[in-house]
């Protein structure tokens, strides 16, 4: 069936469009979920990369990293990679655990949805902070 067909036959019998993303109010849990999710696909995406990379690149591991190291890209930009590494691997982690929890059937009252999702939020940060300055 062609979409044309589809909506046009909507219009005719007066149907109603079906509720979209945007009419829905964008809450912590929502958009922790999407970001749960993003991070998933990241950082397997990364790994995989990274893997694959690992296995059709000539030279070792030791050469890649004096490259890196020859870039003098400075401290600033070297903490941001960090902390853009670190996020998603903290962030992930920690919701993870928070989704753990909630297989056991323990966290599902809307109060302590809020507060587990604010606390994943806070610890994301400060691990990341921490794991940049190491």
């Amino acid at each position: 069936m062609k979409w044309t067909t589809f909506w046009s036959k909507n219009a005719r019998l007066n149907r109603p469009m079906s509720p979209h993303i945007t009419i829905y109010k964008w809450s912590v849990p929502m958009m922790m979920s999407i970001t749960h999710r993003g991070t998933g696909v990241g950082l397997s995406g990364a790994i995989s990369a990274f893997a694959v990379a690992a296995l059709v690149l000539p030279d070792n591991y030791p050469y890649y990293l004096d490259l890196i190291h020859s870039l003098s890209v400075g401290p600033f930009l070297i903490g941001l990679a960090k902390f853009g590494i670190a996020f998603p691997v903290s962030y992930h982690t920690y919701n993870g655990i928070r989704h753990l929890c909630w297989d056991i059937g323990k966290g599902f009252k809307i109060p302590e949805v809020y507060r587990t999702g604010y606390t994943v939020i806070g610890l994301s940060i400060v691990t990341s902070i921490a794991l940049t300055f190491l």
